[in-house]
């Protein structure tokens, strides 16, 4: 069986030999391009605090939604906040550890504007024992 790349490895085990928890920075380089999906994006962790996280999605016109105003598809603006959603909860956790998304409700307040690149930014608002609450 393939090791999952986002997984962080646990301490002691092969991909974590001296058994330390995953650093900040170990954590943004298995998170930034560490699945074909958002590789793909071109999705990339700019900043990561405990709680927090910042990502940036290129703009490129192969994610247009709407041609005739080059507006950024919804779907790829989905996946860039449910990634920095995820990137800040797994930051907040120590150590980090596996999340799945519970729930993800979204706003659309306006479009993107074209041409440009889209940041997003996630901050954990309430931590539970088994739950994350996050605005972003």
């Amino acid at each position: 069986m393939a090791e999952d790349p986002v997984t962080p490895p646990r301490p002691g085990s092969k991909g974590n030999p001296d058994g330390k928890p995953p650093t900040t920075e170990e954590m943004i380089k298995l998170i930034s391009g560490s699945t074909p999906h958002s590789r793909e994006l071109g999705l990339e962790v700019v900043h990561s605090a405990r709680g927090m996280a910042i990502m940036r999605l290129p703009w490129h016109e192969r994610l247009v939604g709407n041609p005739d105003e080059l507006v950024l598809h919804g779907g790829v603006v989905t996946t860039l906040l449910d990634s920095v959603c995820g990137m800040a909860t797994m930051s907040a956790r120590q150590p980090p550890e596996r999340i799945v998304t519970l729930d993800l409700r979204i706003d659309y307040q306006r479009p993107a504007t074209p041409r440009l690149d889209l940041f997003a930014r996630a901050e954990v608002t309430k931590m539970t024992r088994t739950i994350a609450f996050l605005s972003a």
